[in-house]
């Protein structure tokens, strides 16, 4: 043989045998990687289903340490709240209620777990009766987000939310400052040791329908097109990226995720020592949970590979509806 003529590697070699395929593996998915959102409604009564989300509920407080023993027994270790209160108003006033429906919540995890993470979502259209995000001011007859009212009220949301025990504080309305302002806030309360985890990059998606149905939070007029992201654009998301992190986010996130993996991958890149999450979306859920209830595709195979899709693009760790089915699967499970 001359020197320098070498036999051509061949990668199928890497394949072949399962212990080597486990070996070589770029990306690696486990229970600690994901977060369950939680949705939260009423004092007492049944868990009440979420017909768009098969396997998810409305979960009353009465109900609330008999869910979050099973996710602790399951291995979970981290949730993310978002309540249904039982009133609601033009200012979504029990968001920043210290006995509001989510600080309860908080209150009633603690006695059951220490331990487990408890993420805070921050914003309020499950809270106004008009769906809105935020405080609405009239403009030329068209309506509209006050953003300065509006991150006055998220001030005062982080803090009650705070005040309950969460250990995560989440501002998702896209709200022009909302970083800035609440780690000033925070900070001021007593509660500087509490990280901000900032929907940076959210999109004006079309995959949020089942999470409206779900917190009751949909808008009842126009859409959100004034503060969340064109869904056509790319650089925006690096820019806002960009701005949550000089006013003080610890972490930032893209939402949605599965149709978004170019965003995690882009934004990761340009901030590679940032922990960057990813919503993998309820719409994203149930394209899944419907294609496998009518044998389209297995189930199992599918989510796995979408979320292993969402981690090998960047994201560190991935908010997701999966998260009960993975810790069943194992978290070794490869199909």
């Amino acid at each position: 043989m001359e020197f320098g003529a070498f036999p051509a590697s061949r990668p199928r070699r890497l394949r072949q045998n399962p212990k080597i395929a486990d070996l070589v593996r770029e990306t690696h998915l486990n229970l600690k990687d994901l977060v369950l959102p939680l949705f939260i409604k009423g004092q007492v009564g049944e868990k009440q289903p979420i017909k768009s989300m098969p396997g998810h509920f409305q979960i009353p407080i009465s109900c609330l340490s008999e869910e979050i023993e099973e996710i602790v027994k399951l291995g979970i270790g981290s949730v993310i709240l978002f309540g249904v209160p039982p009133k609601k108003d033009p200012l979504g006033s029990d968001s920043y209620s210290d006995e509001g429906i989510v600080q309860q919540a908080i209150k009633k995890i603690r006695t059951v777990s220490k331990d487990l993470l408890i993420i805070s979502d921050i914003c309020f259209c499950e809270y106004t009766d008009h769906g809105h995000c935020g405080v609405l001011c009239s403009s030329n007859g068209h309506y509209d987000i006050d953003n300065d009212e509006t991150l006055k009220l998220l001030v005062k949301q982080a803090i009650s939310h705070a005040k309950a025990g969460a250990d995560v504080i989440a501002p998702s309305g896209m709200i022009d400052g909302m970083v800035g302002t609440i780690r000033l806030g925070l900070d001021q309360a007593g509660f500087s040791h509490l990280p901000i985890l900032s929907y940076s990059v959210k999109y004006n998606s079309a995959m949020y329908g089942p999470f409206r149905a779900a917190a009751e939070g949909a808008p009842t007029f126009g859409d959100r097109s004034s503060h969340m992201m064109d869904t056509a654009n790319g650089m925006e998301g690096l820019k806002e990226a960009f701005l949550d992190l000089q006013e003080g986010a610890d972490m930032i996130m893209v939402k949605p995720a599965h149709a978004y993996l170019d965003m995690i991958y882009r934004v990761k890149a340009a901030h590679p020592a940032v922990p960057l999450g990813a919503y993998h979306t309820s719409g994203e859920f149930a394209m899944i949970k419907a294609a496998a209830e009518k044998g389209w595709v297995n189930e199992k195979k599918a989510a796995l590979e979408v979320l292993r899709g969402i981690k090998r693009a960047g994201a560190d760790f991935i908010i997701t509806y999966y998260a009960k089915e993975f810790a069943s699967w194992g978290e070794h499970s490869l199909y």
